[in-house]
């Protein structure tokens, strides 16, 4: 038996035993080999760091290419464990259809909810059809036959003026978005940004290769530069950042990251760290809430804040009066057993706070302050005045 026959048994084995795991018919354990069902090992992405513009792109695809290859017949299998949903449907990003998996794989079909086939998101006319990029689950996912043969090779875009628009309301029509005129095909904004994520992984995985594929079809020239970097056009670029921004990595991309990575053994870097977006093409920076209309006015250091631990003994203070003054320690009299002060140069302050800040002071003003336990209340009230009564003074800022 040869080696590639034994790999694509193991996948199939690992296949197999996610479905089960998902089923809840076995627990996890080890199987096989090492990083089923994974996060990213670590230091998956140690060599990358530090790194920005073309060498970190250069240096994820180091990271990430070399993945294991599984069939086309394959996909159908992996589909099973990369794209179903909470309720074990197929996952479209193409329709609200309610595939069930196997039974409703294409096949012929006529209109939407016929069946589901196998969506290269990035076209296979675009890249000649070849491997391993014609069975890369990062950018296959199970669609609606119909909307799939809508979409056709056109490129993604935005068009105002659609000339057809399917049940989920994915559509087609001449593109709206600068740069660019041709027909386009928009999906739906909840997975806009899943297939921006798809196309920069491409860009990263396939650095190799991609330079070339401009020439292979009209709507590939339309997209794709003749480099590796940046490799996409201007307008298509900025329409990739655009969609990773607005729609940020779900829990859905995660966990096909993780069911992907289980099957190739590579991962999308750009879900793992969005990040890397912005720093390898300069799109795709988080948006930003509006900055503040104004300043704050009359900013200063107007307050004072005094510290203290709280006295001890057999008898413990029910609180404290702080006085102050501006004229001196000498200027602060000291309080007289049953009578409280609230005037503008006395605070109260429960025992135990430890703390109190004095506010609304004058700029540039020393300011001296004595501390006075007291026991009781109102005309019972009694203030610890003899012995060395706690003092500080303090300047506030200009």
């Amino acid at each position: 038996m040869s080696i590639a026959v034994i790999k694509e048994i193991l996948l199939y084995m690992k296949l197999i035993y996610t479905i089960l795991i998902r089923s809840g018919l076995v627990l996890p354990a080890v199987f096989i080999c090492s990083g089923l069902f994974a996060q990213p090992p670590a230091g998956y992405y140690s060599s990358a760091a530090g790194l920005s513009g073309e060498q970190l792109k250069t240096a994820l695809y180091n990271i990430i290419n070399d993945h294991d290859v599984i069939s086309y017949d394959g996909l159908w299998t992996a589909f099973q464990t990369t794209d179903v949903r909470t309720d074990g449907k197929v996952w479209d990003m193409y329709s609200n259809c309610n595939f069930t998996f196997v039974s409703n794989q294409c096949g012929t079909f006529s209109v939407e909810c016929d069946c589901y086939n196998r969506e290269h998101s990035f076209p296979q006319s675009w890249f000649g059809g070849g491997s391993p990029m014609y069975t890369d689950l990062f950018q296959l996912y199970p669609t609606d036959g119909r909307v799939n043969s809508i979409r056709d090779n056109f490129p993604f875009g935005t068009t105002a003026s659609p000339s057809i628009t399917t049940g989920n309301g994915s559509k087609l029509g001449p593109c709206s978005y600068s740069g660019y005129s041709g027909t386009v095909f928009e999906p739906i904004d909840e997975y806009k940004g899943d297939f921006a994520r798809t196309y920069f992984y491409m860009a990263t995985r396939y650095e190799n290769l991609i330079s070339t594929w401009y020439a292979n079809s009209t709507a590939a020239d339309a997209v794709l530069q003749n480099n590796s970097f940046p490799a996409y056009e201007t307008w298509f670029l900025n329409l990739l950042g655009d969609w990773h921004t607005n729609d940020p990595v779900s829990q859905k991309e995660i966990d096909r990251n993780n069911a992907v990575y289980a099957i190739q053994q590579n991962r999308n870097p750009f879900i793992d760290n969005p990040g890397y977006v912005y720093e390898i093409w300069g799109v795709g920076a988080p948006s930003l809430l509006p900055e503040p209309s104004s300043y704050p006015t009359e900013f200063s250091a107007h307050s004072i804040l005094l510290q203290w631990s709280d006295a001890t003994g057999s008898t413990l203070p029910d609180g404290y009066l702080i006085r102050m003054s501006t004229e001196g320690f000498e200027a602060i009299a000291p309080p007289v057993d049953g009578q409280s002060y609230t005037g503008s140069s006395d605070f109260t302050v429960p025992y135990g706070m430890g703390e109190f800040r004095v506010k609304n002071l004058s700029a540039g003003t020393q300011y001296y302050f004595k501390l006075y336990g007291f026991t009781g209340s109102g005309e019972s009230i009694n203030y610890k005045t003899d012995g060395a009564v706690p003092q500080v003074m303090q300047a506030t800022g200009m």
